[in-house]
């Protein structure tokens, strides 16, 4: 069955959702939890998206998240390994319905600090956050059940933003 790409506007519930699920995970990961953070189109105040939480965890080491795949699976997760990241582990929530995605990095992985910068970046910075919610959703309209190609048209948008993000937060630090 295909994903259908939906992109609705900012909801005011998408932090509390957040902060739910952050909870539930710092159970989980506790023995090797570092930090968790909302990442993704959810977490930028004004920002259109998919309705599907990102969340970032970091832990201390990437090798030991395999030994909590069954307590992710009991919380409805459904683990995908690297899922074409190396060093990462994913994990989705809703067979049907996607609700939340967990990236997990080990602290130090360049990929955090990416996200991170990317997300900080939209917030302050009106044009490119506009800029690319347009996109989002002229995507969403031209492939709204083919997922990868929605993905496909983001891409070149998403390195120009994370480049300027990359600098402009690392100038920041």
């Amino acid at each position: 069955m295909k994903r259908k790409v939906i992109v609705v506007p900012y909801q005011q519930e998408w932090p509390f959702l957040f902060q739910k699920e952050a909870q539930h995970l710092s159970n989980i990961f506790q023995p090797i939890l570092v930090d968790i953070h909302h990442i993704g189109s959810t977490s930028v105040p004004n920002l259109a998206s998919k309705p599907i939480i990102d969340i970032l965890v970091v832990v201390k080491e990437i090798r030991k998240v395999d030994l909590f795949e069954d307590l992710m699976k009991h919380s409805g997760y459904i683990a995908k390994g690297e899922n074409g990241i190396t060093g990462r582990r994913f994990f989705y929530k809703g067979e049907r319905v996607r609700t939340h995605h967990v990236h997990v990095f080990e602290e130090g992985n360049s990929h955090i600090l990416r996200h991170l910068a990317f997300c900080e970046y939209l917030r302050t910075h009106r044009e490119d956050r506009q800029r690319y919610e347009h996109l989002k959703k002229k995507l969403a309209n031209q492939f709204p059940e083919d997922i990868e190609g929605y993905m496909t048209g983001k891409a070149p948008l998403i390195k120009e933003i994370e480049q300027k993000a990359m600098k402009w937060y690392l100038n920041r630090i």
